[in-house]
Formats: structure tokens, sequence, C-alpha cells
């Protein structure tokens, strides 16, 4: 395989029949040249404070790595004669509804040189036909600096399903993946730096994504249905007990709608439930002041309101550590 972070040697890389060994060697430039024209790999770094012993037993340890790993449910070590004899596993992602897909790989080789850098080789293949990945290779590097270690990967692998599945492959499940490792990696920096549990990190991330997606579509429901597609009767009467004109209606909707954009656009700008909460707020107030009747109304902006309120809050809440694929670098620094 090919090391892309600019530090000469890599894992030997044969370009014609892709196949990691356990020989290091520096790689031709023309091999390096042609193979990332043609398929440059998924790469991902983020910068770790800790030791490389403590992130090589979190990353190397099956029972801690499918912890953190967005990719894998489950990695399992096979037994091994000696010492000598590459490393075995199985693994297993669990895709809903009872299914998995199921895969197989070896650790090709490891290597530490005498500045601390460590750098694991492996290959993976799956015969499982729900599978898109069919066989790959790729490693990891452990790099200190003095300040932290660059945790680094870079992987490829073919795609099964002929030319429909590297084209599902190039537009979908890549960048899918690659965001996965990115996302992964962050977690994995949480719990090393922060002492954030990966199972915390995820339901923290999963109520932010719930809150937030919510959040995004009352507002756009609230500007598009009964302001700009439907114009609302009651929508009209509190515009006119506010002083306003009925005219500002679809300008109020495009407003809300507009909103409802940033809440998703702005995915990791925790000031926006802030900002939310207290539109939310000055929105009840102005109808307990100016339409109070609304007040009681079956559906009415009390419930409304505190509900985004409450969505905010927990919004907020759940935003304060948050893995992030942003953390990370998805090109080799040049």
């Amino acid at each position: 395989m090919l090391s892309r972070d600019g530090y000469g040697e890599t894992p030997f890389f044969n370009c014609d029949l892709r196949v990691v060994t356990f020989r290091i060697a520096v790689v031709p430039k023309e091999c390096y040249r042609s193979f990332v024209a043609e398929d440059p790999g998924i790469y991902v770094e983020i910068c770790v404070h800790s030791t490389v012993e403590e992130i090589w037993r979190r990353t190397q340890t099956p029972e801690l790595h499918q912890q953190w790993d967005l990719r894998f449910t489950r990695i399992e070590y096979l037994p091994r004669g000696s010492e000598s004899e590459p490393q075995r596993f199985l693994y297993s992602t669990r895709i809903g509804f009872g299914l998995k897909i199921e895969g197989e790989g070896e650790s090709t080789g490891t290597r530490a040189d005498v500045g601390g850098t460590r750098t694991s080789a492996l290959s993976f293949w799956s015969k499982d036909s729900k599978s898109l990945i069919a066989k790959g290779s790729g490693y990891w590097k452990y790099v200190p600096t003095g300040t932290c270690v660059r945790f680094l990967t870079w992987y490829d692998y073919d795609a099964r399903c002929g030319a429909i599945g590297r084209l599902f492959d190039r537009f979908a499940f890549r960048p899918l993946i690659g965001w996965a490792t990115a996302w992964s990696f962050d977690r994995l920096r949480l719990w090393i730096e922060r002492e954030i549990p990966p199972e915390t990190a995820f339901r923290m991330a999963l109520m932010h994504a719930c809150a937030r997606a919510c959040v995004a579509f009352i507002w756009l429901w609230q500007g598009l249905i009964p302001k700009l597609m439907f114009p609302s009767a009651d929508e009209k009467a509190m515009i006119s007990s506010a002083g306003l004109s009925i005219e500002l209606l679809p300008a109020i909707g495009a407003v809300e709608v507009a909103l409802g954009i940033l809440a998703l656009l702005l995915w990791r700008w925790r000031p926006f439930f802030v900002i939310n909460a207290m539109l939310m707020l000055g929105a009840l107030l102005s109808v307990a002041l100016q339409s109070p009747s609304y007040l009681f109304a079956a559906f009415n902006p009390v419930t409304l309101n505190l509900a985004m309120i409450m969505l905010s809050a927990l919004g907020y809440l759940s935003a304060s550590e948050l893995p992030s694929a942003a953390h990370c670098l998805r090109q080799p620094p040049k």
C-alpha cells in the first residue's frame, strides 16, 4: 500500500497485483503517480494528545476498536500458531432490519522506527454478497510530533457489482465510508483526550441530530404550509392583531423557511439553539400580548413554542462535545 503522508518509507505496493507484503520499501514514483491519479483511496488524519502506546492499544485491541469505529459492529481475532504469522480476524457490521455484513482480514505487517513511528498494514475481503467491498488493503500510522500523535489511515478497495457498483461507490458509498472513518477518529480522540465513552458520544450525536432535524422541520413546515402554500386565516389574524399588514405573511414565511435551512447548514454552530430559543420566547410573549385568545386554542403557540425551546435546550446541551469528521484531515499534508 502507499504512504501518502510525506514520510518516504511505506509498506511495499505492487502496482499490478495490489497486494501488500511484509517487506518495507520505497515506492517507485511512477507507480505512485499512476495509482494516485487513477484511484487516490481514502485518507484520514487526526491529531490526538496522547501517547503512541495508548492510541495503539485502543486501535489494535479488538474489544476496544469495535467500541469507537462506526464501520464495525464486531471484530474478532482468530488464533494463530506463532507471533510471526499474520493476525487473521473476522469483522461484521449491522446494517439494520436484522441484517449484517461479514468479512475477513489479516494484519500483513507492522513496523516501528527509532523515532517512535509505528505502522500497521492490513488487507481485508468479504465474500458476503451484501458487501459492496470485495477486497482491499490499507494501513494505520502513528507519528509522534512532540505536541501530539498524528494518527492517520489510508485504504482502498475494489467494489463488486461491476460498473453499477463502481458508480454507486464513487458517488455514494465511498464518501459515506470516508465520513464514517473521520467521524470515528474524532470519537476516538474524545475518548482518549476527554474520557467521553464512545457509546456516550454516539448518544449525544444522535440526540443532537434529532433535535436539530426537528427544529429545522418545524421552521420549514410553519413557513411553507400555513404562510406560503396555504395561507391560514389564523396567521393573518395574528399579524393584524400585531398592527402589521397581512401582505407581510409571505415574507414572514420566507424568513421561517430560511431559518429551517440555516438549522441544517449551521449543523456544528451551537449558538443557533440559543438564538432559536430566544426567537420562540419572543414570539410567545408577542402572541400573549397581542392575541391572548390563541393561547387557549386546540393547537396553540404555548405547546409549539415551548416544545421548540426544549428542543433547543436539548440540542445545545448535547452539542457540547460532539464527534465531527471536520476535525480530521481528508487529504495528506503537502
